[in-house]
């Protein structure tokens, strides 16, 4: 009961608030994707990686430290990132042919352009579209929920069909195939990566990710200066394949991934670089952060000496903590003290009921039920506790953090870090953990604390049933 009255006092709060602070700031999301918490030197002080630019934007904002995405893995995590909706509720698996987000669902983008921003989105989608042939046009995309443009592609740089896309349309269809790819000396999804499969003509891997940034770079200078401007730029790296420029190979000490990430860092600079020539900087709420965990085992930590997951157990897709806990920066000068840190628990589905409650928007009917305003911590004021955070992993293991705790509905990672049988075999039947005295999830308390696991089953329960 305590926790239904606590989940109804925020919504009412969240859905009650209608106030505008001064003219809408301009919106810059970059996502990156498969960084690790980490990567940069503002999170991990030992990193072997040169962060110099997400070191400055952490030094003029607020760094957050317990921040989550709704799912370890590149499609649940968009997924709840646009719509403010946990990507369980849905069938994320239809993207390779079908638009995951429905016509009827609010989305980060249609909230804005109610606002009336312009809104543009570019880089990767992986949300899917209506494909019936690449000559025809890719209904369900970018363009049909909330954005005024888009250039992009529709998945990572390593599934094919590769090709770029402008509105609902390709630029140019996949006409040509390109053999798969790996690299000696790491994993088979590691390195320069790619699976074989179509490939348009005027597409080439390693220069998908600078030819985003001037993407970008376009949309800042050529906005509409009559209204406020909302860019989304989701970067497909450092994801596989790891193509660093040759001015950033051997320019970190974390191998080929490190010399990419250090790219990244450097396109990321020029896109803050032209706010800060258009005059934008001041007026603008930057918000950074990666979509799930890195691909980084740890022979790469022995080897190299650099821990992509920033002490935290696991890695992509895993219910442990490094598939889904984030970097997580925004800077505001308007609002953000500079150099601040949070350790307030959010998720990324609570970025639709923070833009609704600072534009003074109102979200649809049904938008945005796991949606939930930080704003009063991005302006250092006091905020309630978020409700709990339930997830579901690469292979499906639900996953519930609620306050210090957090329990996993089951044995093993759930995603891609391998645990044998054999060690499997004498675990118990589940997973529990209390992140404030052991957040590298070394003792495992389910056998312990049954009354715990009781209550966070019915907190999950609760969650689960509440659309």
């Amino acid at each position: 009961m305590r926790f239904l009255q606590t989940l109804a006092l925020v919504v009412g709060i969240a859905a009650a608030s209608s106030v505008v602070y001064g003219e809408n700031p301009h919106v810059v999301v970059i996502l990156v994707d498969d960084m690790g918490y980490g990567d940069a030197a503002c999170y991990n002080p030992e990193s072997k990686i040169e962060t110099p630019n997400l070191n400055k934007l952490a030094a003029a904002g607020m760094r957050f430290t317990d921040a989550h995405a709704p799912g370890p893995l590149c499609h649940l995590s968009r997924y709840g990132l646009m719509t403010g909706t946990y990507p369980f509720r849905t069938d994320i698996s239809v993207w390779p042919t079908k638009p995951v987000i429905q016509e009827s669902e609010d989305t980060i983008a249609k909230l804005l352009s109610r606002q009336g921003y312009q809104t543009a989105m570019v880089g990767k989608w992986h949300l899917g579209f209506l494909e019936t042939g690449y000559e025809r046009s890719l209904p369900g995309g970018p363009v049909d929920q909330g954005f005024q443009s888009y250039f992009g592609i529709r998945a990572s740089t390593d599934i094919p069909p590769y090709f770029y896309i402008r509105g609902d349309k390709a630029v140019m269809p996949p006409t040509d195939e390109i053999d798969d790819n790996a690299t000696e000396g790491w994993s088979p999804i590691q390195g320069e990566f790619w699976r074989a499969g179509g490939i348009s003509p005027d597409l080439k891997l390693d220069e998908v990710l600078p030819r985003f940034t001037d993407e970008a770079i376009e949309v800042i200078k050529n906005r509409d200066e009559e209204k406020p401007l909302m860019l989304y730029l989701a970067y497909p790296a450092p994801h596989t394949p790891w193509l660093p420029s040759e001015e950033f190979k051997e320019t970190s000490k974390a191998g080929m991934y490190g010399d990419f990430m250090t790219m990244v860092d450097d396109e990321i600079g020029k896109v803050l670089s032209a706010l800060e020539g258009a005059g934008m900087t001041e007026d603008t709420l930057v918000l950074f952060t990666s979509d799930n965990g890195p691909v980084w085992y740890e022979e790469d930590v022995e080897r190299l000496s650099h821990d992509s997951s920033g002490g935290f157990r696991g890695m992509k897709a895993d219910a442990w903590e490094a598939g889904h806990r984030m970097p997580f920066i925004i800077r505001w000068p308007q609002a953000v003290e500079a150099g601040s840190v949070a350790d307030k628990t959010i998720a990324f589905t609570d970025l639709l009921a923070t833009l609704a409650e600072l534009t003074g928007g109102e979200l649809t009917e049904n938008g945005g039920p796991d949606s939930y305003s930080f704003l009063s911590t991005l302006k250092g004021e006091a905020s309630r506790e978020r409700p709990p955070v339930v997830m579901e992993s690469g292979r499906k293991l639900m996953t519930i953090r609620s306050g210090d705790w957090k329990l996993i509905e089951g044995k093993g990672s759930g995603g891609f870090t391998k645990v044998s049988a054999e060690a499997l075999k004498g675990e118990p039947e589940g997973q529990l953990y209390n992140l404030a005295k052991d957040p590298g999830e070394e003792n495992n308390l389910f056998g312990e604390m049954p009354e715990v696991v009781d209550r966070l089953r019915a907190e999950m329960a609760e969650v689960v049933g509440s659309r």
